[in-house]
């Protein structure tokens, strides 16, 4: 069965894209290489001012305050990494938990969709920022706040992307293995999720940005160590260097993490490599 399905998703796959893994890899260095290069050029000649963007000069003593020095907003680099990774993971894992597999039973039962969904509907609008103020309340100024934000945010695109990726799976495919015999729940584990795979990654993609981007403003409220306190304090101080050192912070911390993913998504799906 499992060969079945496998035949059957490939030749619905197909092969895009040309370009090697190399290429891409020297045109994003060249990219990014360009853009330091510019903004060097740009800072030396004054064409931006010093006081309104940081030059790589004060980006670079700014980046060693807070790598290998005492620190800056309590602590160093790696601790408000590993403070704000633990708070996404944990936001992340728990949200798409719950979220993939509510998302697949809605799209697999009808009378699942009938009892869920309008509940979904009430949640889905709200932006996971409006939580916040209940999220304090319910649970103070811990870590476990800033965690329930998060859930919020990767909750919803993880359950519309499942239930999406189960209802687009074509008739045919489902109604051909029930044909051989298949047993409901070999079409739910051979045929159902393999078939929505590719929705649920684009999922887990959005949930891991909305975590991402929710994580800067849970962090603004009471926050012991984080990245979102670097940016907090780094703004209360005026200190535009530092600023720009916890924004890339969190830019390589998100392109860690979704290089992760597309690791679990390239080994989770073989029939589409490239």
């Amino acid at each position: 069965m499992r060969a079945l399905t496998f035949l059957l998703l490939e030749s619905g796959a197909g092969m895009t894209g040309a370009d090697s893994g190399k290429t891409r890899l020297v045109v994003g260095g060249a990219t990014i290489a360009g853009l330091i290069a510019a903004w060097y050029i740009a800072s030396t000649t004054g064409a931006i001012p010093k006081l309104d963007f940081p030059s790589p000069e004060q980006f670079v003593a700014a980046a060693r305050q807070v790598v290998v020095e005492p620190g800056f907003a309590d602590g160093l680099l790696f601790d408000h990494l590993l403070h704000s990774v633990k708070i996404i993971l944990l936001g992340f894992f728990a949200a798409t938990a719950i979220g993939v597999p509510l998302g697949l039973w809605m799209g697999w039962s009808r009378t699942a969709e009938a009892l869920i969904n309008p509940i979904f509907l009430l949640i889905r609008p709200i932006p996971a920022l409006a939580w916040i103020p209940l999220a304090i309340v319910w649970l103070g100024l811990d870590d476990a706040a800033k965690v329930m934000v998060l859930w919020f945010a990767a909750f919803v695109p993880s359950v519309i992307n499942s239930y999406t990726g189960v209802r687009s799976i074509d008739r045919p495919i489902i109604e051909a293995s029930r044909m051989l015999g298949i047993g409901r729940m070999a079409v739910i584990t051979d045929v159902i999720v393999p078939g929505a795979l590719p929705s649920i990654f684009t999922g887990l993609r959005l949930s891991l940005q909305g975590c991402l981007t929710a994580l800067v403003a849970a962090e603004l409220l009471g926050a012991i160590l984080g990245l979102g306190k670097v940016l907090y304090q780094a703004g209360l101080d005026i200190y535009p260097a530092m600023i720009l050192v916890g924004m890339v912070a969190v830019a390589l911390t998100g392109f860690v993490l979704t290089a992760l993913l597309d690791v679990v998504e390239s080994r989770s799906m073989p029939w589409r490599k490239r």
